[in-house]
């Protein structure tokens, strides 16, 4: 998918949309300074629950991601590969890729390196990384997103920061003054975050399922509340009250946008949070069920395996090689 951003003021920042965007906290997992010379191939390992990145701070290169045309990249585009597959960067399609750990390195710290690889022809510089998001909020939304995602250089305002960004960013990666790490990954997640708020203003697929709800007035407020307070004691009465519409209509039109009954959803939620503060805090399960609405432990273990499949023990201990996380209907 390919997107021509617009002004920021065309992107609408209201709740519960908005909520949503405030959640996407990322922690990387690692950022990189890439030099390039022609004829260069950099194949990157597929990273499971990792959104990885390319800003294009010089030169052209293209962008192989599996199943998808290639993609030619210029100075001033910043692509997202949201699902972590793995992909090949190189300077002309076709070209054999080398494996990246098997390249050279400078370590800047333990999350930012420089790798330089080529021939000795035409330059392409990039910023590269890979970031998780640790809210359930964000890893629905990444969900929805195509395989690759290219916001292209434009005249805008918007894009005009953007550009500003990545070159103040270029140059802090060549100088790397005291505090430079610091201001380049966490302007990284920024470029990062507004290539999403992008993708979501203009891609037709943010405006139906799941996101499309979030952007609806009334079933936008009844998610936006289940989001905000998991534990409250909901029924479809209270949020069907809280949508100020009757009971068969909040179900109907909520089963309609988000593609299954609400409680259902609630549910699928609460298991999300579940997943996401047990990778965070070694916290009782006890706590964590009544932090999430359960009357027992028992329930909620009863609940969590229902729908992750194992137990909430299983689960903490590390048993599954890749918990699986709810996902959302299709």
């Amino acid at each position: 998918m390919t997107i021509r951003s617009h002004p920021v003021d065309a992107w609408q920042a209201v709740d519960p949309l908005g909520e949503a965007l405030h959640f996407l906290r990322m922690d990387g997992a690692f950022y990189c300074r890439s030099e390039f010379t022609a004829p260069w191939g950099l194949d990157l390992p597929a990273m499971p629950d990792c959104l990885m990145f390319h800003a294009i701070t010089a030169g052209e290169c293209w962008l192989e991601v599996a199943d998808q045309p290639p993609r030619q990249l210029r100075a001033g585009d910043l692509a997202l590969v949201p699902h972590g597959n793995g992909h090949r960067f190189v300077s002309s399609p076709g070209l054999p890729g080398v494996p990246l750990f098997d390249l050279p390195r400078e370590l800047i710290s333990p999350r930012y390196e420089v790798i330089r690889q080529g021939g000795g022809g035409a330059a392409c510089s990039a910023l590269c990384g890979a970031v998780r998001f640790n809210h359930p909020a964000a890893h629905l939304l990444v969900q929805l997103m195509p395989a690759m995602v290219v916001v292209e250089d434009a005249d805008t305002p918007e894009m005009a920061w953007m550009h500003s960004t990545l070159r103040f960013m270029a140059a802090e990666a060549q100088t790397l003054r005291p505090g430079g790490e610091t201001v380049i990954t966490r302007l990284a997640d920024i470029l990062v975050i507004q290539a999403l708020r992008a993708w979501i203003a203009h891609a037709p697929a943010a405006q139906t399922g799941w996101l499309g709800a979030l952007q609806d007035r009334q079933i936008g407020r009844a998610l936006s509340l289940m989001h905000r307070k998991p534990a409250h004691a909901w029924t479809l009465g209270a949020l069907a009250a809280e949508a100020a519409m009757s009971r068969s209509a909040f179900a109907a039109r909520f089963s309609e946008l988000v593609g299954e009954p609400p409680m259902r959803y609630l549910a699928r939620w609460r298991m999300h949070m579940a997943l996401s503060q047990m990778q965070e805090n070694d916290a009782p399960f006890a706590v964590l069920a009544d932090t999430l609405g359960y009357q027992s432990e028992a329930a909620f273990n009863r609940a969590f395996k229902r729908h992750i499949g194992v137990s909430p023990g299983v689960a903490r201990r590390g048993k599954l090689a890749s918990t699986s996380r709810p996902e959302l209907p299709a």
